[in-house]
């Protein structure tokens, strides 16, 4: 049977199940890596399966996003995580390394290898042809002790590329084209594989832009086949022995189809506040523009940081703009101190930021009071850049450099500049900052400080549940909704207590204290709950405030992932249009709640307010219903 490029992966790996679309399937994992603002709940997790040392081929764990020190909180998380990767055989990449997508790509990545993150950005790996997915914090816990990691079984979309990209059009525009075909629920269940004689055009970081923000998609990962491109960029970072070949098999035929012809393609921009509002730039040409963010885990590579530099060359900054750029890794960075792009960066009026996620996450660079804010990042979700009513469109390199020296929004095909970037035949390697694991964890103290709180875990399903809907809220609702980032709260990421006061404060600021009144109770949701980042803080939060249950029309796949995880249970309505039936405050009683999910059976809820019935479904395997009945994955994963 021909088979794709992800399909050979999972087959190469799988533990259980089999390879049917919609059925539930477990595979190995060769690779984990965490990030700061997840990472610390994922190591407490670790300690508490009492695991001494990771059973995985690498795991590394990145400082990248709480890298701003105002505060005693963030240096303590950093020094925690170093010292226990030091204990448990992880490597450690210190603040000012890079972010872990782009310094993963270059340093760690493998063709035909399997990649679990605690940061849903981690498909970046899809560019070198590795199967690497995102999710939850306490699911790589588990992949870092030795467990398989469980997933639905994919459908493959292929995504065909004919033609060659024009002048001054990107892979941005290519993925932002994708979101304006797919929407930011179409990939959810699938995975997006790119082939035909278009990807020939593209290089390693081009391939992982459009890898990267497939994310957004909903998509369980995206991925580009393993080939000369890659064979090249692996032996451009001294690692061409990691390199294997990774195409599809002849014949093979895609669950559905998509073609691109990428000499078609024109500058496009995301607009507020979703990255499937897409639209051609020179529509929004003439826009007055307040801000000009570069970089993220997206468009940091060195390519792209010599694109910004080309443009910005003999030019200067608008005055009505602020323009920040972020390099994607130390390596970018001195690499581009070498070129002169940084000076022509520097001379042109951008403030340079460090190798850090920053402003994508709201840690600083907010926009002001209706800012409107140009950025090469992946997500414009309302209130994400830290500005409540800031205008975020997501933008190239090439766009974002234009607007930024005309100080509006510009079709960078104006511009009379030639870019002609050729990637390095050799990158300049320097590991100084990735810091081994101890050949002998016995040795090593792990440090914790004081901002360092248990984390919560769930009891076992009760019979019954009666409580009152907490909060009713639409479709699209974002993690960034439920459990915020910036600068004012990724601080206290190990500490769920303090997390709690700021839970839905986007939506309705007095939600944490109306749940502890009501000693918890149901959230009930709209299409696609819980899409965006993977932060496991979005499930562990509202079960410290007592969510019993989240009833929704549908859920993003890691988040569903993360409240099972949590003990919370994941109910959707059997006919979408009830839930119009259920307001804010009615109480809703599920009788016989245990007995359903012990059976599998489909779920009733009584809207006591109303005095009705509501018919659910709990789409979940046996496995997950053993972990609901637990009170969630830790309890199940030690009595197993």
């Amino acid at each position: 049977m021909a088979l794709s490029i992800s399909q050979k992966i999972i087959a190469s790996h799988l533990v259980s199940g089999e390879m049917i679309p919609g059925s539930e399937i477990s595979v190995k994992i060769d690779q984990t890596l965490t990030q700061d603002a997840t990472g610390t709940m994922a190591y407490l997790q670790l300690e508490a399966m009492g695991i001494d040392r990771v059973k995985t081929e690498k795991s590394v764990a990145y400082i990248d996003h709480n890298t701003l020190q105002s505060g005693f909180m963030n240096a303590d998380d950093h020094r925690y995580i170093q010292t226990v990767c030091k204990k448990h055989g992880i490597y450690c990449s210190k603040p000012g390394n890079g972010i872990c997508h782009q310094v993963h790509l270059e340093r760690f990545g493998i063709p035909g290898k399997t990649l679990l993150g605690s940061d849903s950005h981690t498909p970046t790996g899809g560019g070198i042809g590795m199967l690497a997915m995102g999710a939850g914090g306490l699911d790589v816990a588990v992949a870092m002790g030795g467990g398989a990691f469980y997933l639905i079984m994919p459908k493959i979309v292929g995504v065909k590329l004919t033609g060659k990209l024009p002048k001054m059009v990107s892979a941005k525009d290519i993925i932002l084209k994708v979101l304006q075909i797919m929407s930011v629920k179409g990939g959810v269940g699938k995975i997006i594989e790119y082939y035909g004689d278009g990807i020939k055009t593209l290089s390693v970081p081009e391939r992982s832009t459009i890898t990267n923000m497939g994310t957004e998609l909903g998509a369980t990962t995206s991925v580009f086949p393993s080939d000369e491109i890659t064979r090249q960029f692996l032996a451009s970072q001294g690692r061409e022995n990691d390199y294997t070949e990774l195409l599809p098999d002849d014949g093979f035929i895609y669950d559905e189809n998509i073609e691109i012809d990428l000499s078609s393609l024109v500058p496009l921009a995301a607009c507020p506040h979703s990255p499937d509002n897409v639209v051609p730039v020179s529509e929004l040409a003439g826009m007055k523009i307040d801000q000009v963010c570069a970089g993220s885990c997206t468009n940091s590579s060195y390519a792209d940081m010599q694109k910004l530099a080309a443009i910005l060359k003999g030019n200067t900054v608008a005055e009505n703009v602020s323009m920040t750029v972020s390099p994607g890794s130390k390596q970018v960075f001195a690499m581009m101190a070498r070129s002169g792009a940084l000076a022509d960066i520097i001379e042109a009026g951008a403030r340079v930021l460090e190798c850090a996620c920053g402003p994508c996450i709201g840690m600083g660079q907010s926009p002001n009071s209706a800012g409107i804010s140009l950025r090469t990042f992946n997500r414009n979700f309302e209130g994400r850049s830290g500005t409540a009513d800031g205008q975020v469109y997501l933008v190239s390199p090439e766009t974002a450099a234009a607007s930024a020296i005309k100080g509006v929004m510009c079709d960078p095909r104006e511009l009379d500049v030639e870019i002609n970037i050729i990637n390095p035949e050799k990158y300049d390697i320097n590991d100084n900052l990735i810091i081994p694991p101890a050949e002998n964890g016995d040795d090593v103290e792990v440090v914790r400080g004081p901002n360092i709180k248990p984390f919560p875990v769930g009891d076992a399903l009760p019979k019954s549940i009666e409580k009152p809907a907490l909060l009713k809220v639409g479709d699209n609702i974002t993690t960034d909704h439920i459990m915020p980032a910036g600068a004012k709260i990724l601080p206290y990421r190990s500490n769920i207590p303090h997390l709690s006061k700021y839970c839905f404060e986007a939506v309705d600021n007095a939600f944490p204290n109306r749940a502890k009144a009501a000693g918890g109770g149901f959230i009930i949701g709209g299409e696609n709950y819980g899409q965006g980042s993977s932060r496991e803080h979005a499930a562990l939060v509202p079960l410290w405030l007592g969510v019993k249950a989240v009833i929704a029309k549908s859920f993003a796949r890691i988040h569903k992932d993360n409240l099972i995880n949590s003990g919370i249970i994941p109910l959707t309505f059997k006919n979408p249009r009830d839930y119009d039936l259920i307001e804010q405050g009615d109480v809703l009683c599920l009788k016989h709640i245990r007995a359903e999910i012990e059976k599998g059976e489909n779920v009733n809820i009584y809207d006591k307010t109303k005095n009705m019935k509501i018919e659910l479904l709990c789409e979940i395997s046996d496995r997950q219903a053993s972990i609901l009945l637990a009170g969630g994955k830790l309890n199940y994963t030690k009595g197993n």
